[in-house]
């Protein structure tokens, strides 16, 4: 601040001028404060440290957008630090918080207020140093203990990020590793198989993780410590991104890569790293030939904690696992579950090009509290009625939820329509189980035929149950019901796992439609996909069969589709890492119309229970009948004595659903997408 001097004649003049001088100072010094809501005078502006931040708005740990930081603090994410006679700009964000856009994490971030083409001219530097991350999390989850500290964004299109610069350091270590991530601009409308390619820089790729939740790697040798600082450079230049890091120390490291021209756009171009790490979880997209071009990309720079207390099973790349103390953030900050980096200068360089950068916040800015309705994800719903765990029933479905049994959630790569139904609650006529489940409208014959198509994924079974009885800790995801005579069912598709075990079973079960009118002696014939079938019970009620090796695991995703064509059933069952299976079956022709007919596993498991019925020759034929999918829970708290095949003796709390979904005593089921339709001829 430069002061132009007078001389004055009189001493008391002096005077004056210096009180208005001391109070011109301490103007300067007062900046904005949101803390109670109250402005109050506090220390240097960060503004004075980086003087750039006109360019930017500023994201924080609890999702607000708080628009540009000049003469801005928030002592709990945006502030100064001095530290060995240096100013420094803080960026500090918990595990767990409010989030911006639809990201799982949160982040104290700036983000650029334009937005610019590849083909012209940026430029970003920065030097900073890492303080802290988190020190819980599960060590084979990539990205566990890690911040981004800078990227390039997309504005439009899927809104990927052709860079992120991250840190990473596993816990009780010294050194982490510093790296930077391209992500794919996938081909197509569907962004759900994007990936990320990661390069070294210091020390380890983003690839590199722990054998199991607190294995760790090795220390990198060449990598970097908390607090020390390191450098990066990103010049964009005629589509071509340019890439400096520098350290006291450490090697200098420079890389290239285009954006406009795609490495990735065919199968056989993804990469080792990529299979090892993405495609198993069904992230195996390719990028659009010309890559990013046309797309407007900007600048973000700060603290995006990339460690979140999402679980593992929801996607083993990005959900770490993290302690978040129910999103408390003083008590993350103070045992050590955040995010933290220090910045003493940094710089963007743009051209006279660029254009505003609105339309992204305005998508952006509080998505992730905005309501998205499973209709919008699978807009099949139109087609079904849905019965919730606690008897509620809607006939329509569109922009239609009920948080406790039927919503949306996103796992980082696309949104999933979630069912989730309690051990007891209050169930349908003649079942004795909850469902969260879609009830087809239509009605049709075996002959006339209909399709239905799932991608799933089982997140929760029961935990309590009884380990004889068939039906403990499982759920049916998809079923053929009748719709009239006995109204028994052709076909339940169902997913069990014992506690204690990574891997369940899928099977599917065929009910007989049982001849004459007492239905009494009805049973099921249970045919393994993956994993054992459904008369693999334990010898006591917690004594567990063996864990099946070729099994699914909770949160892995598997499909099926159910195609009834002039009477025949056709299954197809398909998961990334299993043989994909195939089943035929006969709905309107019987093969068990005598006693002798009765299968072993069925005289083993129903037989005994005096189940022992005979089914009609002619099958399901000229019966109506009806899809249904979702989370049919088949773990009740009903006793065994009762019925051993189907009443598992689960713990219920009385019926208090909060509780059951406290312990861990419901069933939860998410499908990413779905179709059903007329029944097709089978290729």
């Amino acid at each position: 601040m430069k002061f132009k001097a007078f001389k004055l004649n009189f001493v008391h003049y002096s005077l004056i001028i210096s009180v208005i001088l001391l109070c011109i100072s301490c103007s300067k010094n007062k900046k904005k404060s949101d803390i109670n809501n109250e402005k109050v005078e506090i220390g240097r502006n960060a503004n004075d440290i980086i003087p750039f931040f006109k360019h930017w708005n500023l994201i924080l740990g609890d999702g607000s957008n708080v628009g540009q930081a000049t003469n801005y603090e928030n002592k709990n994410f945006f502030y100064t630090a001095n530290e060995d006679k240096e100013d420094w700009v803080v960026f500090k964000t918990p595990n767990g918080g409010n989030t911006h856009g639809t990201s799982n994490n949160t982040r104290t971030e700036l983000a650029q207020l334009k937005k610019w083409s590849p083909m012209t001219e940026a430029k970003m530097n920065a030097t900073l140093k890492v303080m802290n991350v988190s020190t819980t999390g599960d060590a084979r989850v990539a990205s566990t203990f890690s911040v981004v500290v800078g990227q390039i964004h997309s504005a439009d299109g899927h809104e990927n990020e052709p860079l992120k610069i991250f840190y990473k350091k596993f816990p009780g270590q010294t050194k982490g590793s510093v790296f930077w991530n391209y992500e794919i601009n996938t081909a197509g409308d569907d962004n759900s198989g994007r990936w990320d390619y990661s390069y070294p820089i210091w020390g380890y790729d983003f690839s590199v993780v722990g054998t199991d939740k607190n294995s760790y790697p090795a220390e990198p040798e060449d990598g970097i410590e908390l607090g020390e600082a390191f450098s990066y450079e990103v010049k964009i230049k005629e589509g071509i991104m340019y890439l400096k890091f520098t350290s006291k120390g450490h090697e200098t490291k420079t890389f290239t890569k285009n954006l406009i021209s795609s490495e990735y756009a065919k199968q056989s171009d993804r990469p080792k790293q990529v299979e090892n790490l993405f495609v198993p979880i069904g992230q195996d997209g390719v990028e659009r030939e010309n890559a990013y071009t046309g797309e407007g990309l900007f600048f973000k720079l700060g603290c995006y904690n990339q460690t979140n207390g999402k679980d593992p099973k929801v996607n083993k790349v990005w959900c770490s696992g993290a302690e978040t103390h129910g999103g408390d953030i003083q008590k993350q900050y103070a045992d050590g579950n955040y995010a933290e980096v220090w910045f003493k200068s940094a710089n963007i360089t743009i051209s006279d090009d660029a254009i505003s950068n609105a339309g992204y916040f305005q998508a952006n800015d509080g998505l992730s509290t905005k309501t998205v309705y499973p209709s919008e994800v699978i807009p099949f719903m139109d087609k079904f009625r849905i019965l919730m765990g606690d008897g509620t029933s809607e006939e329509n479905l569109n922009n239609f939820e009920y948080k406790d049994f039927f919503y949306t959630v996103i796992d980082g790569t696309r949104r999933w329509v979630v069912y989730k139904t309690p051990n007891s609650g209050v169930t349908s006529k003649n079942s004795s189980n909850t469902r969260t489940e879609l009830h087809e409208k239509r009605e049709w014959t075996p002959e006339e035929g209909g399709n239905l198509r799932g991608s799933c994924k089982v997140m929760q079974v029961s935990i309590s149950g009884d380990a004889r009885v068939a039906a403990s800790y499982s759920v049916v995801v998809g079923q053929i019901h009748g719709g009239e005579g006995h109204e028994n069912e052709p076909l339940k598709i169902f997913y069990k796992k014992f506690p204690g075990q990574t891997k369940g079973s899928v099977f599917w079960n065929y009910e007989i439609n049982t001849e004459g009118n007492d239905n009494s002696g009805r049973w099921d014939y249970s045919t393994a996909v993956w994993g054992h079938d459904m008369s693999v019970v334990g010898a006591a009620k917690n004594d567990y069969p063996s864990e099946p090796e070729d099994g699914v695991e909770l949160g892995e995703a598997f499909s099926y589709e159910v195609n009834v064509y002039k009477g025949i059933m056709y299954l197809t069952f398909k998961s990334e890492g299993h043989e994909t299976k195939t089943f035929t079956k006969n709905l309107i022709k019987s093969e068990y119309v005598s006693k002798s007919d009765i299968p072993v596993q069925v005289q083993k498991l129903f037989v005994p229970m005096g189940q022992d019925g005979t089914e009609r020759a002619t099958g399901y034929s000229g019966e109506l009948s009806y899809f249904k999918q979702g989370a049919y829970n088949q773990t009740n708290g009903k006793s065994p004595e009762k019925n051993k095949v189907w009443c598992a003796g689960a713990e219920t709390f009385g019926g208090d659903i909060a509780k059951q979904y406290e312990n861990g005593c419901y069933t939860e089921v998410w499908f990413r997408d779905a179709t059903v339709g007329p029944g097709t001829p089978q290729k």
